[in-house]
């Protein structure tokens, strides 16, 4: 389900950037082999599975890729008790891509595929980085489109066609080398999405009718979003090898949300086979201008969400990082390497109420909470990533 699809995404695009550490510089990244398996686990929702990369070089010039990226989900969340019941399901995506050097810029192209029974999702991307004055500076340009197809399944096991969507990217970055020890980059990122955007299953609630108990509707989106978002990350190397990283985002969107985000890394080195990481992060955003947690009535506006995504809410999150370099020797690598990661992630929704406690609570829960006078939402998740690296 669509529902899922923030923190599948986010465990997908964090490997994804963890495996493409080395391509920073312009050169063809190095040939190395990646296996993961990762989980999150938190408000109801469990995500877990494995992940492959595969990257070969030739020639100096050309490096391609491949990955494979496996979900089993399993959801008891609130967005999905509130309006219906527990379900699990699975999400396959299949990557490839290539990078080719041309004097001092970089290509890069990608192809993305990811099928669930309910949604399929195809990505086109393309990117070209070039360097300036003696390497010192670089200027990366990105796009990428992708082609959604969303369907809403049945309970006899049959699924119809409910909409499709379009997402395109447009990105900008700058990174400068300062020093020898520090090195700061600047990005931009406009993203424009058409079509069917809201998930067909959730579900807004009204105030009931004299007497009558609470009503539930299909949420109703606009068919169009438009996004911008601005970074800036700086990373200064100290002298016994270890860094500090720190990054500042702000995002604003057509719907209304505004959001930042701020998080700190600290990376340092455990005699000379391994790596500790250490970071936190601090995100909030405002809700979007049709989000409310309970309507006045069915069909009382335009455009209505419940959606807790679109409310006014913040997390912080602290992470360890865990990596060994292995001594012994592989007879066709050059070195290999393990990494575990853990998140600890804290949820807090400032206007999303907890309506299961008015619904489907206790005898004694219903009748000390009326609907709409709930206590606000928060949850707890976990983040677990283990790797295996391989570099041949």
């Amino acid at each position: 389900m669509a529902a899922v699809n923030r923190p599948v995404q986010y465990l997908a695009t964090l490997f994804l950037w963890l495996a493409s550490l080395h391509c920073a510089a312009l050169v063809i990244p190095e040939d190395r082999a990646d296996a993961m398996y990762h989980s999150y686990d938190g408000g109801g929702v469990t995500i877990d599975g494995p992940s492959i990369l595969v990257r070969k070089g030739f020639k100096e010039k050309v490096s391609v890729y491949a990955n494979y990226y496996q979900d089993m989900v399993s959801s008891a969340s609130i967005d999905v008790l509130t309006s219906g019941s527990k379900y699990s399901e699975e999400r396959t995506e299949y990557s490839i891509g290539a990078d080719y050097l041309v004097d001092r810029a970089l290509l890069s192209f990608g192809y993305t595929n990811s099928t669930e029974s309910d949604y399929d999702a195809k990505t086109f991307s393309f990117g070209v980085s070039q360097d300036f004055f003696g390497d010192m500076t670089t200027l990366s340009l990105g796009y990428s489109r992708g082609d959604d197809e969303v369907r809403r399944n049945n309970s006899d096991g049959s699924s119809d066609f409910v909409g499709d969507a379009q997402r395109q990217r447009y990105s900008l970055g700058l990174s400068q080398i300062l020093t020898r020890r520090w090195i700061i980059s600047f990005s931009a990122e406009t993203v424009v999405d058409d079509g069917f955007l809201r998930n067909p299953y959730r579900q807004i609630r009204y105030i009931p009718s004299i007497g009558g108990e609470v009503g539930y509707a299909p949420e109703a989106y606009p068919e169009t979003r438009n996004s911008d978002a601005f970074a800036v990350r700086t990373m200064y190397y100290l002298p016994y090898r270890a860094s500090v990283r720190f990054e500042a985002r702000a995002f604003n969107d057509s719907w209304g949300i505004k959001a930042e985000n701020y998080e700190i890394r600290y990376t340092h080195p455990i005699r000379s086979r391994m790596l500790l990481e250490i970071k936190g992060r601090r995100y909030s955003q405002n809700q979007a201008d049709f989000y409310q947690d309970l309507f006045p009535f069915e069909n009382s506006h335009e455009f209505m969400a419940r959606d807790k995504e679109l409310s006014t809410f913040s997390s912080n999150s602290f992470g360890l990082g865990l990596t060994y370099e292995f001594a012994f020797k592989l007879p066709f690598a050059k070195k290999h390497s393990a990494s575990l990661y853990w998140d600890f992630i804290q949820f807090d929704y400032e206007n999303f109420r907890n309506a299961l406690l008015s619904k489907k609570g206790s005898e004694e829960e219903i009748a000390k909470y009326r609907v709409g006078e709930e206590p606000t939402y928060a949850f707890e998740a976990n983040v677990i990533r283990i790797f295996y690296t391989v570099n041949y």
